[in-house]
C-alpha cells in the first residue's frame, strides 16, 4: 500500500510538472527576426504603436484605389510570413494588404501568447493604421486560427465591411480538449483541467474569457467562416457551432479534406475562386 501510494504520488507530482511545462510553452512568446520586405515585393514595412510602449510589427502591400483594403493576421506560433502568400494574391487583384505579427510573435512586442484576448489590441491597432492610411476605402481582414480569434475579441469600431474566419476555435476549453486528445487518446481530454486552471495565472484571464463563439453574435460585418473537414484541432461540428452562433449575412466553407492548416497554401486555386468575388463584392466600390 505504502509503494503504491508514492508511486501515485510520484505520477501525480509528474503530471502537474508536464502541464506546468506545457502552460509555459504554449504562452512563451515566438519571437522570430523577419528583417525587410523580399526583394521584389512592393512593400513598405511598418511599425504601430498601441497601448504603453506596445508596437506591432508589419507590411503594407499597396493595391488600387477602390479595391479596398484587408489586414492579414496569421495563426499561433507564426508570423507574418505565414499571410504572404494570400497578401501578393490580393495585391495582384487591386487590394491594398496589411500583414503584421500578433503581439508576441514575429518582430512584435508582447509578454505572453494570450489565444487572441490580448492580441485584439494589436489587432485593433493595426485596422486603425490601414483606416488611417487609406480614408475612404472599404476595410476587411482575414484572420487564421489566433488571427481569426483575435479579430473576434477586437473592438473592430467602426465595424470592418466583411470578414473571413479561418479554423477558429469555438471555446478555449474545446481546444484544449482537442489537442490533447489528439496526443493521449480520449483520455488526454480529463487532463485538460488543469492546462486551463494556468489561464489566470499566467494570463490574467480565465478560461471564460476565451469564447470566441460567445464574442461572434456581436459581429456585424459580412462574414465567411471557412474550416478544413479534416481539422482535428478545431473539429467540423465545433466550427459549425461557431457559425450557427453569428449573425447574418454570413457564408460557410467546409474545406474538404484540409487539416488545421494553412487553407491557401492546401489549395491556392479553390481558395482564391472562393474568396476573391466574394471579397469584391463587400469591399471594392461602385463605380461613380
Amino acid at each position: 500500500m505504502k509503494r503504491s501510494l508514492i508511486a501515485l504520488s510520484a505520477l501525480a507530482l509528474g503530471l502537474a510538472a508536464v502541464n506546468l511545462a506545457a502552460g509555459e510553452w504554449l504562452t512563451r512568446p515566438v519571437r522570430t527576426a523577419i528583417g525587410a520586405p523580399p526583394a521584389g515585393l512592393n512593400a513598405e514595412a511598418v511599425s504601430i504603436h498601441h497601448g504603453d510602449g506596445q508596437h506591432v510589427a508589419g507590411w503594407f502591400l499597396p493595391g488600387r484605389a477602390g479595391e479596398g483594403a484587408v489586414l492579414l493576421l496569421h495563426g499561433v506560433r507564426g508570423n507574418r510570413l505565414q499571410m504572404l502568400a494570400r497578401a501578393r494574391w490580393l495585391q495582384r487583384e487591386g487590394v491594398s494588404c496589411l500583414i503584421v505579427d500578433l503581439p508576441s510573435h514575429g518582430e512584435s512586442s508582447g509578454d505572453r501568447i494570450s489565444f487572441g484576448r490580448h492580441e485584439a489590441a494589436g489587432a485593433d491597432a493595426a485596422l486603425a493604421w490601414l483606416r488611417q492610411r487609406l480614408p475612404g476605402e472599404k476595410v476587411g481582414a482575414i484572420g487564421a486560427s489566433l488571427g481569426g480569434a483575435s479579430l473576434l475579441f477586437a473592438r473592430r469600431q467602426p465595424e470592418l465591411d466583411a470578414l473571413v474566419l479561418e479554423s477558429v476555435y469555438p471555446t478555449i476549453t474545446d481546444a484544449v480538449q482537442d489537442r490533447l486528445e489528439m496526443r493521449l487518446g480520449p483520455p488526454g481530454r480529463w487532463l485538460a483541467p488543469l492546462l486551463l486552471v494556468q489561464l489566470p495565472l499566467r494570463l490574467g484571464i480565465s478560461a471564460d474569457e476565451l469564447r470566441p463563439v460567445a464574442a461572434i453574435p456581436g459581429v456585424r460585418a459580412p462574414l465567411l467562416v471557412a474550416s478544413g473537414t479534416e481539422d482535428l484541432h478545431t473539429r467540423w461540428p465545433e466550427t459549425e457551432a461557431l457559425f450557427a452562433a453569428a449573425r447574418a449575412p454570413k457564408l460557410l466553407w467546409p474545406v474538404a479534406g484540409a487539416a488545421h492548416e494553412d487553407l491557401h497554401a492546401f489549395d491556392a486555386a479553390s481558395y482564391e475562386i472562393r474568396l476573391l468575388p466574394w471579397l469584391q463584392a463587400q469591399l471594392r466600390k461602385s463605380p461613380g
